[in-house]
């Protein structure tokens, strides 16, 4: 079989699928790895380096003529790029990455019209034999880190207590909403850097985790019991249950000089936190860092990678802050999206086994059709087994 790795096309997608350590092992296990020119340049890796590594160094039309394509983004994930390369795809051709298959289920239903075999990594499972292909959660992971230290660069102070002969610089007081993988890693780095760290999540499970990291863990007296769906997701919560929220965090928010906001509920507008009216109690200065800015925001008023004043109060809205450091976030994701391309190989690629729960969770297209239900869902198609019927 051989598979090709595209260069990123979307905007501002530092990335790359594999990294040339990611080679050896698959062409050890019987693939044939084709590697599109440029792949690699904006994450540091030249086109010798993956020569090095036993790949081919192709263009992006013999790439297309693999048997299987390994992307970052493909699929709705890469926006208006992905008109370009729709009609490359011919029937059979397996793609990989990142599809946003919830939000933007018509790139898909493209896709599966084309003939293609689309796999979705934003879909892998977590349980615990997935954890080593769990896209969604390496990336956050850097994301997290990268979120407090452009927070800590922005904001006008420093983050630590400092004693010195001219005085006492008090700490600055960081509060994450959100305690999944990036809120965790952003609790860890603003602690790290010198922050007083307090931390909100509507799951009271997640209590534990903050403050095993130093964190103070925010409690608000609402009714949460519903609060966690499958797989440790937040579960969207009624416009009542927000509207209380809001109004109990309104404190906690106006007296922090960084606010970290990360919480989303998959394939959903992300629920609003921190209000307008929030916004203008906080000090002059403090900053909000939004990293659900691309689903709507958690901060009313922030924009999707644009930086915006409210009252004094910075607003960033990043969009892709693991593109900021590819180095890493290849390395991490060239381990997770081979990873999962060996466990599809095992079991039998180019066919699926529907047997397998990894498998049959990622597979958003295949024969001609959506055959994922909450991809169909979205897509407005019928169930598969009333068609059947």
């Amino acid at each position: 079989m051989k598979v090709a790795v595209l260069k990123e096309t979307f905007p501002g997608e530092r990335r790359v699928a594999l990294v040339p350590a990611s080679i050896p092992p698959l062409t050890k296990a019987g693939l044939e790895i084709l590697v599109e020119s440029g792949a690699g340049t904006a994450a540091g890796i030249s086109d010798d380096a993956y020569r090095s590594a036993g790949a081919a160094v192709v263009s992006r039309d013999e790439a297309f003529a693999a048997d299987c394509v390994l992307a970052v983004r493909t699929a709705g994930a890469c926006g208006d790029s992905w008109c370009s390369d729709r009609d490359r795809i011919r029937p059979g051709l397996v793609m990989i990455g990142l599809c946003d298959p919830l939000s933007t289920p018509e790139a898909c239903r493209e896709a599966a019209d084309r003939g293609a075999t689309l796999f979705s990594l934003e879909l892998v499972p977590r349980i615990t034999r997935a954890q080593s292909m769990d896209v969604l959660s390496s990336q956050a992971n850097i994301a997290g880190y990268r979120a407090v230290l452009l927070a800590a660069t922005t904001l006008p102070r420093i983050l630590p207590m400092m004693t010195t002969a001219a005085g006492t610089v008090t700490p600055a007081k960081a509060l994450v909403l959100g305690a999944g993988v990036a809120g965790l890693q952003a609790i860890a780095t603003a602690k790290r850097l010198g922050a007083q760290v307090s931390a909100y999540d509507v799951r009271p499970a997640v209590k534990e985790q903050v403050q095993s990291l130093g964190a103070k863990f925010v409690e608000l007296p609402l009714e949460t019991g519903t609060s966690e769906a499958a797989g440790g997701y937040a579960k969207a919560m009624g416009e009542e249950f927000y509207a209380k929220q809001r109004e109990l965090l309104g404190k906690v928010v106006a007296d922090s000089d960084i606010v970290v906001c990360t919480a989303l509920i998959p394939g959903q507008k992300a629920p609003v936190l921190v209000t307008r009216e929030m916004v203008t109690r906080m000090r002059p200065g403090s900053v909000i860092v939004d990293m659900a800015a691309e689903r709507g925001g958690n901060c009313e008023g922030s924009r999707p990678d644009e930086t915006v004043i409210l009252d004094g109060v910075t607003v960033l809205g990043p969009t892709n802050l693991a593109a900021d450091v590819p180095v890493h976030t290849s390395q991490l994701y060239a381990k997770n999206i081979a990873t999962f391309l060996a466990h599809l190989v095992k079991h039998g690629l180019p066919d699926t086994a529907a047997d397998d729960e990894i498998c049959r969770d990622t597979l958003v297209a295949k024969g001609g059709q959506i055959v994922h239900p909450k991809v169909r869902e979205r897509a407005g198609l019928p169930p598969l087994d009333s068609l059947a019927g």
